[in-house]
Formats: C-alpha cells, sequence, structure tokens
C-alpha cells in the first residue's frame, strides 16, 4: 500500500503495518493513526462535551479536520484497509460512525459488543493521556485486570478489533474529557437504522455535546 499523502489525516501506511494479534481475538492498535499535521486541528475541531453517552455525528458539530477524518473514515480506502487486516468481506456492509466526549465514572465497563457488529475500530482525540485509567484494555476473559494489551487515549490511538464471542474488553473507571469516534462495520443495513434511532433519542434528551466557545 503507498504512503498517505500529506493532505490525508489517517496514517494509511502506520495502519497497513501494523501487526493483528490473534489471542484472545483478533485485535491491533496503532498509537499514529493520523499525520501529526492535523493533530492540533482536530482538537480543535472535535466538540466539547460535559456529560457521557454516545452521539451519531448528526447531532454534533462536524466541521473542517474533523468532517474530513470523517470523509476518509467513510471511504473505500480505509474500508478496504479494514477488510484485509481481518480477512473480512466487508464490501457493501453499512458504516456507522458516533462520537463520544466525556467518561462518567460508570463507564468503560467490560462488555463484548453486539453480534450486528462485524469491526470495531476506536479512534482517540485527546491531547496526550497520562492518566493511569481510561485506557482500554483487551481483555482475555471477563475481568478487567486480566488483559492481553493496553492502550493509551492519546490522540492518534487507533484499536480495532473483530467482534467475537469473546471479544472482552473495557477501561479502568475514569470521570473527565475523554475524546473518541467509534466506527463499525455492521452486518446488516437494518441495524443502522436502530442504532442512529437509539442514539438520536438520547442526543434529544441529554444535549450531550455544545461546540467550545
Amino acid at each position: 500500500m503507498n504512503s498517505s499523502t500529506n493532505s490525508s489525516i489517517i496514517n494509511y501506511e502506520a495502519i497497513d503495518n501494523a501487526i493483528v494479534t490473534q489471542s484472545p481475538y483478533p485485535f491491533f492498535g496503532v498509537d499514529t493513526a493520523f499525520n501529526e499535521s492535523s493533530h492540533q486541528a482536530l482538537l480543535n475541531d472535535f466538540p466539547s462535551s460535559t456529560y457521557g453517552g454516545s452521539l451519531p455525528l448528526e447531532s454534533i458539530s462536524v466541521t473542517a479536520s474533523l468532517a474530513q477524518l470523517v470523509d476518509e473514515l467513510k471511504g473505500d480506502k480505509f474500508r478496504e484497509l479494514m477488510a484485509k487486516k481481518f480477512s473480512v468481506d466487508l464490501q457493501d456492509k453499512p458504516i456507522i460512525i458516533t462520537a463520544r466526549g466525556y467518561s462518567r465514572q460508570k463507564d468503560g465497563q467490560v462488555h463484548t459488543d453486539s453480534k450486528t457488529k462485524l469491526i470495531t475500530i476506536l479512534l482517540y482525540i485527546n491531547d496526550g493521556w497520562d492518566d493511569a485509567s481510561g485506557r482500554l484494555r483487551m481483555l482475555n476473559a471477563n475481568n478487567i485486570d486480566d488483559y492481553a494489551a493496553e492502550f493509551s487515549s492519546s490522540i492518534g490511538q487507533l484499536i480495532a478489533f473483530k467482534v467475537t464471542d469473546n471479544c472482552w474488553h473495557g477501561y479502568q473507571s475514569y470521570e473527565g474529557q475523554r475524546q473518541s469516534l467509534q466506527i463499525n462495520y455492521l452486518v446488516e443495513e437494518k441495524y443502522t437504522k436502530h442504532h442512529v434511532y437509539r442514539h438520536k433519542l438520547s442526543a434529544f434528551f441529554k444535549k450531550l455535546f455544545s461546540k467550545s466557545s
């Protein structure tokens, strides 16, 4: 695969070169998933939040560099790369992207993803990450302390995994700003409508995101 162009936000080459760990389930991490020149713009453009919860992109302000990143994530190049990494056919599979800006104490609990999803990708957009908590762990079992890998939540950190019956993951309780995008390739189109509807209700009642002044 060719190196990313200077105008790209995603560092496709770094992702392509990452090794997929097969146990306890297929996953990989990359801490340079964004070209460094885009970091400050992404930090500036990500909407601020003082509440927890996930929201669809339709309910937040997606502008400038963040809009470009979303376009790249929805593009064929990124899709083909994820299909290659996990040896999964993602052609014509629906994609959904949600955003989070704030972690509550109750968030991060150990779980596996729904079988409506084929692949989950998490992208973090935080200016560094010094805290020992709030770091995503890929778990060997349903136990936050039994982990195969742990990843920072700093800007440019990408974590991707294949959704399996045992794809346990979570993070130690953390409250504060923890900005991320979650990308999911879904099994069928019908799940897209359900997922968006559920998160739009969250947006309507909680008004989680507001652009910082």
